[in-house]
This record gives C-alpha cells, structure tokens and sequence, in this order.
C-alpha cells in the first residue's frame, strides 16, 4: 500500500486584484505605438514599454477586493458613446517619475465623455478610483532622462470599445490579462 503524497493545494485566489479601465489597440494600432517607442528609445534612452502591454488608461482602481470583480463585471454597462478617432501627436517627458509618453495635442470630446461616464458608473457602484483630473498618454518609456521636443509621426487609433484589464505583476515587468471588453454603443 502506498502512503498518500502531501496535499495539493488549489491555486489561492489573491484577496484583491490590481484593476485598470483602458483602451486597448488592436494589432496595427500596437504596430505604430511600438515604432513610435523605438523612435522615442532612440532619442531618449531608458526601457521601453513591451508591445503586449501598450494600452491608454481611462480609470486606475488600484487594488480591488477580488469578491467585488463579479459587481463590477455586471455593474459597468454600455456607455453610449460612438465610436471615435485619436490621433497621438504629441511626444513628452515627464522628469519627475522618468516617464516618456505619446499624448494628443488636442482635446478629444469622445474620450472625455467617455472617461467622465465610467468614472461616474464607478461612483454608483461605490468602487473606489484615481480622480484625479485626466491625463490622456500611452507610456512609451520607462526610466528615461527625456530630451528636446521630438517630433513623431502621428499614430492614428479608432476607438470602438474598451476593456477592465488585471495587472499582475512578475519579474520581467506587469503582464495584463483583458477581463472583459463593452463596445462603444452610441
């Protein structure tokens, strides 16, 4: 007879996951924003942002309790918002965390409206959120020294749906796992 091997223990669930509304491109978009990195490299040096992980963050709610992920699945409803268009034209650096970042030079209406709609969704579920005022930018590089004003070629992005998104952290940097997408339903 053989004795039994020690107990198994079934993955743990984390007791809270680090949760992020964002645009998140598809593969041609992605294409442009990582070029538009290695340019940015080039000028500027630092680590460069993976492709896999390039997205434009709407809402950071940091860590949320995992027992609410299933209120907030089915509690963020469509947002009638039409799909829309961005152009980030814009290259910057911000020196005080060593950020580069591909912003827009323009205010864009639909991503504003949109913002404004999920962060008030997030209120009447009474899920906590960074409020502070919204900046849009994509994250090119990390740990960069930034420079003089680079111009780059504008990326164009339709925009026609967004996604909760979970970070988890490992050695080589954050991966993100997409939890859910809503189509812009305008």
């Amino acid at each position: 007879m053989t004795e039994p091997g020690p107990a198994v223990a079934s993955p743990a669930r984390p007791d809270t996951l680090r949760l992020f509304f964002a645009l998140w491109p598809d593969e041609i978009t992605r294409d442009a924003l990582n070029r538009t990195g290695k340019w940015l490299y080039q000028h500027w040096g630092g680590r460069r942002t993976r492709a896999d992980t390039l997205h434009l963050t709407l809402s950071f709610l940091g860590d949320v309790p995992a027992a609410r992920l299933d209120a907030l699945l089915q509690g963020v409803h469509d947002i009638p918002v039409d799909a829309f268009d961005l152009s980030f034209d814009q290259a910057g650096h911000w020196a005080h965390n060593r950020i580069g970042w591909l912003g827009l030079s323009q205010t864009a209406q639909p991503l504003e409206s949109l913002v404004l709609a999920l962060r008030d969704q997030l209120r009447a579920l009474d899920i906590p959120f960074d409020a502070r005022p919204y900046t849009p930018h994509i994250t090119l590089l990390r740990k960069t020294q930034g420079g003089a004003a680079v111009g780059c070629l504008p990326v164009k992005w339709v925009v026609d749906g967004f996604v909760l998104v979970a970070a988890n952290p490992q050695a080589d940097g954050a991966h993100y796992d997409v939890l859910k997408k809503w189509p812009l339903t305008g």
